[in-house]
């Protein structure tokens, strides 16, 4: 998620400054911010999943230590 938006800001943003448009090079980048934004928070999430799993595993491992005792 989130490099479509990034594409569509950058084709925005090379299309305002072949125009020459102020406000649509600043769109282009704005939604371009805007996907980073989105990438950056999936890379987040899959991050937070991946270390909720460690932990699930680790937790259990905990337990089954504790009930070979």
């Amino acid at each position: 998620m989130g490099i479509g938006e990034e594409l569509k800001g950058k084709a925005k943003e090379a299309a305002g400054s072949f125009v020459d448009n102020d406000g649509l090079r600043r769109e282009g980048q704005a939604q371009q911010d805007k996907g980073q934004a989105e990438r950056e928070a999936t890379q987040a999430r899959a991050e937070a999943t991946a270390h909720d799993a460690k932990a699930d595993m680790k937790e259990a491992e905990q337990r089954a230590a504790e009930a070979a005792k």
